[in-house]
């Protein structure tokens, strides 16, 4: 029997469909926030969870999906009661073109955050899809892989037809810590310029020490953390999207100094930005 890998590389891109099914306790956070280059569905079968992504939360029950896309920053808490979620990660091109077709916004379905909801009288059919496939891979023999990809299949085309596909997310399911969003979405916005933590908090409503302790609280990185992230995402893009010099790209991304800009990089990415262009 050939033996193939049970757990996905999670620093790195991956070369088939993984999925996992765990418990998570009231106060659980995950050991740092984070993003990665393949796709993530996540589902809460029972309980609730709290997602920051994409500068913004949500809060999820059960019966609820997330679409995680390629290199968005999230991070997950547990805040009250045991919550139960499975985890499926593949890459675009695992699903296949005639499924595509059938999501909402067809082959763009995979490039945003999206969150959809699966009716109570379905979960069981849903959940049943998600537990073959994660016994699925414990098995790992000759016939997982294409047996994982066929179920894939069968939950997009199941979710196509019978979950709601929620568009401009409401109310009901947005947090209601709105200053710690007014706060990311500031430092997102402001990214390029020389601000401070107390800019954040002006912007945020919070006094200075306020804001930093319920920003790593809830976000999993401190506020200067925070903005270091999103300075190195924007100059991944720019420097995959543009022909700009390197010292050009740093400094339009609000790094004063191209050494620490360098080294920022490529422990985050684990390559020097000009590796990470080639």
């Amino acid at each position: 029997m050939l033996r193939q890998r049970t757990e996905r590389i999670t620093n790195a891109t991956i070369d088939r469909i993984y999925a996992e099914t765990n418990t998570r306790q009231p106060g659980f956070a995950m050991l740092s926030p984070h993003c990665h280059p393949y796709c993530e569905l996540f589902y809460v079968q029972s309980g609730e969870c709290r997602f920051f992504i994409d500068n913004n939360m949500y809060d999820l029950g059960a019966g609820d999906f997330l679409l995680i896309p390629p290199e968005v920053f999230h991070y997950t808490r547990y805040l009250s009661g045991e919550c139960k979620k499975s985890s499926l990660f593949f890459r675009g091109e695992d699903v296949d073109g005639s499924v595509k077709n059938l999501l909402p916004q067809s082959s763009e379905f995979f490039n945003d955050m999206r969150i959809f909801q699966t009716p109570e009288t379905f979960r069981g059919q849903i959940e049943g899809l998600i537990l073959r496939m994660v016994r699925e891979q414990k098995i790992s023999d000759r016939q997982t892989e294409p047996m994982i990809h066929v179920l894939l299949q069968e939950l997009f085309l199941s979710c196509a037809r019978e979950c709601d596909f929620l568009y401009g997310i409401p109310d009901e399911i947005h947090t209601t810590d709105r200053q710690i969003v007014l706060a990311a979405q500031y430092i997102s916005s402001r990214y390029c310029d020389r601000i401070t933590t107390e800019d954040v908090a002006a912007a945020a409503g919070y006094s200075p020490n306020y804001l930093t302790r319920k920003f790593k609280e809830s976000v999993g990185l401190g506020v200067h953390e925070y903005l270091t992230f999103i300075r190195l995402q924007k100059a991944a893009l720019e420097l995959v999207t543009t022909k700009d010099s390197v010292t050009d790209i740093a400094l339009r991304c609000g790094f004063s100094d191209g050494n620490y800009f360098k080294d920022a990089f490529k422990k985050k990415y684990g390559l020097t930005p000009r590796e990470y262009r080639k």
